[in-house]
């Protein structure tokens, strides 16, 4: 469908058991594009994380502000068309100032990590096109309890649904690039080849202009 002279940076947004990483996967089939997937198994300090947010939020939220930049640099220079798994923007309007408003960050870590997050993305092309899997809490515990994560049993409903008012917020508010939102209670892109070939669709709708 796109010619290789047209480089694409999909990223694909949402909660926690949204779906993200199973839709970079089939994206980048489908399309032939590059896979960038989350950092989950790298970091070190996730599992302590979720036993004690107060204690590693900070390190934990640093490790993958790290790692997505380190991304975003990586496909940046990548020759062909890329899809992310969670973007850069998520760490810190999503889960860091998540941490902060819920008391788990400490407001000088909060202000460190704000600042160097500023000083950095202020240099960073954003995506052709971000997708936001779109799903509430009820969606998202089945799909977490569903893949079966060790570190993710503990996961309270109630912070998941503080992480979507978030999301909602800075969706909301985000004009860098357009917005594919899908509701992932209506849809299984994975079980049912129609709701997969809808997202290509829309896909295509959002990008074809862009190489005109």
């Amino acid at each position: 469908m796109f010619e290789n002279n047209h480089q694409f940076f999909i990223a694909i947004a949402g909660n926690i058991g949204a779906g993200k990483s199973s839709l970079t996967g089939l994206l980048a089939e489908h399309f032939g594009w590059e896979p960038f997937y989350e950092a989950n198994a790298e970091n070190p300090y996730l599992a302590d994380f979720y036993e004690d947010m107060q204690r590693w939020s900070f390190h934990s939220q640093v490790f993958f502000l790290g790692k997505r930049l380190e991304h975003h640099r990586q496909l940046l220079d990548h020759p062909g068309s890329v899809v992310q798994d969670r973007s850069v923007y998520e760490d810190a309007e999503i889960f860091a100032r998540n941490l902060y408003q819920q008391g788990h960050m400490s407001e000088r870590d909060y202000d460190a990590y704000r600042n160097l997050y500023r000083a950095v993305s202020a240099f960073l092309p954003p995506p052709d096109l971000i997708i936001y899997l779109q799903a509430s809490v009820e969606c998202l515990m089945q799909h977490i309890q569903h893949r079966g994560r060790s570190y993710e049993r503990n996961i309270a409903p109630e912070y998941l649904q503080s992480l979507n008012r978030l999301y909602e917020d800075w969706i909301d508010a985000w004009t860098a690039c357009p917005v594919m939102r899908v509701a992932m209670d209506d849809r299984d892109f994975l079980q049912n080849p129609a709701d997969f070939d809808f997202i290509t669709q829309e896909i295509e709708q959002i990008l074809v202009p862009k190489m005109r």
